[in-house]
């Protein structure tokens, strides 16, 4: 069972990893030019591209080796030869997952340790940064393409084709479920788990003219509300103004509404736009911030690798049940 199982499994586990090899080689070359570098603005297109590539992986690795994996045999019927043999249903099962799920993991933590080398000195300086609008490693987008966490995207996503190709026994229709259902995974968590896998830290400080970064109109020159510095490094989930009673203000007061333009109209009524928004400070408006700070990066990496191995054991024990209703 173990030789037929590598048999099957090679080719997709060796494209796999033959392209990983290839990735390597880029970042290797390329790494050691960004230490010491403070303008990554030609770095755009790489660094994109590495986190795309980590978010590809799972993705290649649940519809090209989970789904595949049991319906390739569902399909052609040899699982009941196999079976009828001295191997037992349990078995079986065990085998595949026990080629796939390590194999998955490896690729997945390999990659994302060489990213998360290759981009340290960009996180580095991001974790510095409050106005420049650089993506720190616990930004939603980066977070996901860095340290640990990519090892249970690949242990989820090929349980998960693997449950699905039990489910439907049709590879095409496996392989599209698949992808739909962990893309809605890999979008849901970061919105409405991450964020409170711990508790957000929230303060709330004076507006000063000097630390606004953004204003925001409705097109009709009314202000809806404002921006202030974000702490380095952190991941923002809400940056408000509130009144002096701590209620959320929005649109912002009628005092400031004479800060923005008119449509037609010529420059705001007095000073600059940030001194003019500065009045909300004097009469007691204040910003509330709510974020998770940088530091947290690590504890949140191991608790939402945790979660997803958690929902891989939780596949893995649907897929030993479903086996039994097989035919």
């Amino acid at each position: 069972m173990t030789w037929l199982t590598w048999r099957q499994f090679r080719i997709p586990a060796l494209s796999v990893f033959a392209a990983l090899v290839v990735i390597g080689v880029v970042l290797a070359i390329t790494g050691p030019e960004l230490v010491g570098r403070t303008d990554f603005s030609d770095q755009d297109t790489l660094f994109g591209g590495t986190i795309l590539v980590l978010y590809l992986l799972p993705a290649a690795i649940g519809v090209f080796w989970g789904v595949p994996m049991i319906t390739r045999e569902l399909e052609s019927g040899t699982h009941s030869l196999v079976w009828n043999q001295t191997v037992t249903r349990k078995r079986w099962l065990t085998t595949k997952l026990g080629f796939g799920l390590p194999a998955a993991m490896v690729a997945a933590g390999l990659l994302g340790w060489a990213v998360s080398w290759w981009a340290s000195p960009i996180d580095a300086l991001a974790a510095q940064q409050t106005d420049r609008g650089m993506l720190s490693r616990i930004a939603p987008v980066v977070f996901g393409a860095r340290g640990i966490v990519p090892i249970g995207y690949a242990a989820f996503a090929l349980a998960l084709g693997v449950a699905v190709g039990m489910l439907l026994k049709r590879t095409v229709a496996a392989m599209a479920v698949t992808l739909v259902v962990l893309a809605a995974v890999l979008l849901l968590v970061p919105d409405f788990v991450r964020p409170y896998l711990l508790p957000p830290v929230q303060t709330t400080i004076p507006i000063v003219s000097k630390d606004i970064t953004n204003i925001t109109g409705d097109g009709t020159g009314t202000v809806q509300e404002i921006g202030v510095r974000n702490p380095a490094g952190a991941w923002v989930l809400a940056n408000e103004t509130v009144d002096p009673n701590g209620n959320v203000a929005s649109p912002l007061p009628n005092f400031v509404q004479n800060c923005l333009p008119r449509p037609g109209g010529g420059p705001p009524a007095r000073g600059s736009l940030e001194q003019c928004m500065g009045q909300l400070g004097a009469h007691g408006y204040q910003q509330r911030l709510t974020y998770q700070p940088g530091s947290r990066f690590w504890p949140l990496q191991w608790l939402e690798l945790a979660l997803y191995l958690a929902m891989t054991a939780l596949l893995t024990w649907f897929c030993f049940r479903r086996l039994r209703h097989l035919s």
